[in-house]
């Protein structure tokens, strides 16, 4: 532990207030790096410890630093993020995260937040990621972004360009929040009664249904593609799925999603990704993991507003 110089009564107390305020933007970078509540929390608790070891009399700028061991620390979580994923069973999606007191999760901007974007992120290198995350969400100047990565700013250009032509390649055409929640809506009313008519109205030709269990039992091991498809397996699910269900609209991800209650006190998290064309992903989020951690950050988020 870092011994505070003599006559610096407090410095631990006030490495903590440093530390405290910056800490919503400091986990919103990890988690865009990461895509997880739960590795992000770890990623922030570890740069804690870091501040209070660091001789912090001789750090000029504390954001800087600190924005700086955050990205380095998640970048180097994401190689083994990567191997774990690889051996996840069945679809992998982000963990979502609770947004309804802070919409941009500590950032200039709610830049790569959605989850169908966190999803599209992880076809990029960690660099790429990084460098993307940072500028786009956070806007640090490029010169600061290249002292993190320890490239020089003409690189760390290259990659916000590369990142931004990737994305946009696949990326949908987004909709606003209350069409959004308009077609969520929808589509609960549809799926409830077991309409398959509404519900291929309702889907794009592409849409996919993509259930997050990691092995668990009810939960599909292959996503399901194709409309017609996810409408008829939607409504052979409903009566085993809906009936009794006292569901809750809940904000992730700077989106409304619903909360379903399931049997044996198991619950559901449940989003979609919508454009003009309609709903292209229906994400079940069933892994108690993803689920606990979104209830973490329900907690963390109304606790700090209470």
């Amino acid at each position: 532990m870092h011994a505070e110089h003599p006559g610096e009564a407090g410095g631990l107390e006030r490495a903590a207030s440093v530390f405290t305020e910056l800490r919503p933007r400091l986990f919103g970078i990890a988690y865009r790096m990461l895509a997880s509540v739960a590795e992000a929390e770890d990623v922030v608790q570890e740069v804690w410890l870091r501040w209070q070891d660091t001789d912090r009399t001789a750090i000029e700028n504390p954001p800087a630093f600190l924005a700086l061991i955050t990205t380095r620390l998640a970048i180097n979580v994401t190689q083994s993020a990567r191997s774990r994923r690889e051996a996840y069973i069945g679809p992998w999606l982000p963990e979502p995260v609770d947004t309804s007191l802070d919409p941009a999760l500590g950032a200039e901007r709610g830049e790569a937040l959605e989850l169908a974007l966190l999803l599209l992120l992880e076809r990029l290198t960690p660099n790429e990621r990084a460098a993307y995350v940072l500028r786009e969400a956070f806007d640090y100047p490029y010169p600061q972004i290249a002292e993190i990565l320890q490239l020089s700013p003409v690189n760390v250009r290259q990659l916000v360009s590369r990142a931004r032509k990737h994305l946009t390649a696949v990326r949908r055409e987004p909709i606003d929040k209350l069409e959004h929640r308009r077609l969520l809506k929808a589509f609960l009313d549809a799926a409830q009664t077991g309409d398959v008519a509404a519900l291929e109205e309702l889907f794009a030709a592409d849409v996919v249904s993509s259930s997050d269990g990691n092995g668990l039992r009810g939960a599909a091991r292959f996503p399901l593609l194709g409309r017609n498809r996810v409408a008829r397996f939607m409504t052979a699910f409903a009566p085993r799925f809906w009936p009794g269900s006292d569901i809750a609209w809940v904000e992730l991800n700077g989106h409304t999603g619903l909360l379903v209650p399931r049997g044996r006190g198991g619950v559901t998290l449940l989003a979609i990704e919508a454009s003009p064309y309609g709903i292209h992903h229906l994400m079940w989020i069933v892994n108690p993991d993803k689920v606990e951690a979104y209830a973490r950050s329900r907690t963390r988020c109304h606790t700090s507003a209470g």
